[in-house]
């Protein structure tokens, strides 16, 4: 098992151009780039396992692909194909869940899988819904675990309340309703992210949102193609940004980030918590595009309750400021967590004892004591890059080893390049 030691640094200043590109909005590019019957051209796609994977899994379905390192050249087939294999989506539930809406209306036989990892993650969240409507999905556990095994048949159209507010819902409803007999209207408890349904209207689809509400015209003619940069990730950021957050006389300028609204909620609250945060906008096309300019601040504690679904990838991190805070810190309303990569919940809340924090678990959350000294440590990710990538950030005032952390390459690739450009990281197998 790999491991990073993460050195203790007094302070830094500096500015990172090479954040992730996000995860997010890569995925549904190289998903939706199917919709069309254009070649889409997609800039700063992020190269890293679960979106190159995504990747491939579009190539099988019968795309072509051309990469110059740089710039991606997707042309989609005239007709989805039936693949000869099983269909490799790693460690993404974003990429599982996005297909299964996506082939539940395509002529041919699918079998979605994972890692273990993914594996162990509920499924049945999105087949129940689109069995309902008249797709033939099966699974582990009466559906609800992969493989995931999808036989293409016609969709009726449908009004869905979800008992969630889940961006992966309903991207997946949205895409089963661009195919179905009739229009569609999903509703959800409060609005998730929201990148599918800006970038499908982009396409020219007729996605109509009013708040947590949407009216989705099944499609009459293919979609335009993408043209379209994808931008820094914000979750991939807000490591950095908690970084500059907690470490004294720090500052961290990350350039070309998505300043979505449903995405920069985490940078909110830290910023609530006594962090000086400054958010920059330069362009507005798909989605508004700029900088975000963090440094320290005395932080308190915060109890976060209100939209979760906005943070809800950000919270490993941002249970690592709780940590430094001064008073109580409470996360409620949060049990999406117990189904992420890992129990995060579980994870983040021993992880923190390990360090020398007061910390405790709740169903739907968690309490932090806060104001102590991060103490050195070693933890374990638990197979969660989220995890490995919050409690690296925490080495910065403490000195941490974090076990497992090969998990780190599904999303963010280079980022123990960047944290090395601030402290010394020494590996270790």
């Amino acid at each position: 098992m790999s491991y990073i030691d993460v050195k203790k640094v007094d302070s830094f200043d500096t500015e990172i151009e090479d954040i992730a590109s996000d995860k997010s909005i890569s995925h549904r590019c190289a998903i939706f780039s199917l919709l069309s019957d254009e070649p889409s051209t997609i800039i700063n796609y992020l190269r890293a396992e679960d979106t190159l994977n995504t990747l491939n899994i579009v190539k099988l379905l019968g795309a072509e692909v051309e990469d110059d390192g740089k710039t991606l050249i997707i042309t989609p087939p005239k007709e989805i194909k039936e693949p000869p294999v099983v269909l490799d989506c790693g460690n993404s539930g974003t990429a599982m869940r996005l297909f299964m809406g996506l082939l539940a209306s395509k002529e041919g036989f699918f079998v979605l899988h994972g890692d273990k990892y993914l594996a162990s993650r509920p499924m049945r969240r999105v087949a129940d819904p689109l069995r309902k409507i008249g797709a033939k999905i099966d699974g582990r556990v009466k559906g609800n675990l992969s493989p995931i095994a999808i036989r293409g048949a016609k969709l009726e159209g449908f009004k869905y309340e979800s008992p969630i507010s889940s961006a992966q819902v309903k991207s997946a409803m949205i895409l089963a309703a661009l195919h179905a007999s009739e229009m569609s209207y999903f509703s959800e408890p409060a609005l998730s992210r929201d990148h599918t349904e800006r970038m499908l209207l982009g396409m020219g689809a007729e996605v109509i949102s009013d708040k947590n509400e949407i009216r989705i015209a099944p499609l009459t003619s293919p979609l335009k193609p993408l043209n379209i940069k994808v931008p820094a990730d914000p979750s991939s950021g807000f490591f950095f940004a908690v970084a500059a957050a907690i470490t004294p006389n720090s500052r961290v300028v990350l350039r070309d980030i998505s300043l979505n609204p449903t995405r920069i909620e985490a940078y909110k609250v830290l910023q609530k918590m006594g962090a000086h945060i400054e958010f920059m906008e330069k362009e507005n096309i798909f989605e508004p595009m700029g900088d975000i300019v963090v440094q320290y601040g005395s932080l308190k504690g915060v109890e976060v309750s209100e939209h979760i679904p906005w943070l809800i990838d950000e919270l490993p991190a941002l249970s690592i400021a709780m940590a430094v805070a001064e008073g109580v810190s409470r996360v409620k309303n949060a049990s999406e967590l117990r189904v992420k990569e890992s129990d995060r919940i579980t994870t983040v809340v021993e992880n923190l004892k390990l360090c020398g924090i007061d910390a405790k678990e709740f169903d739907d959350g968690y309490e932090i004591v806060g104001g102590k000294m991060i103490e050195n440590s070693i933890v374990n990710s638990y197979g969660d890059h989220r995890v490995a990538m919050s409690f690296a950030i925490a080495g910065l005032i403490a000195g941490v080893r974090v076990e497992d952390i090969e998990c780190i390459n599904t999303s963010f690739p280079n980022f123990i390049s960047i944290l090395e450009e601030i402290t010394e990281v020494n590996y270790g197998d």
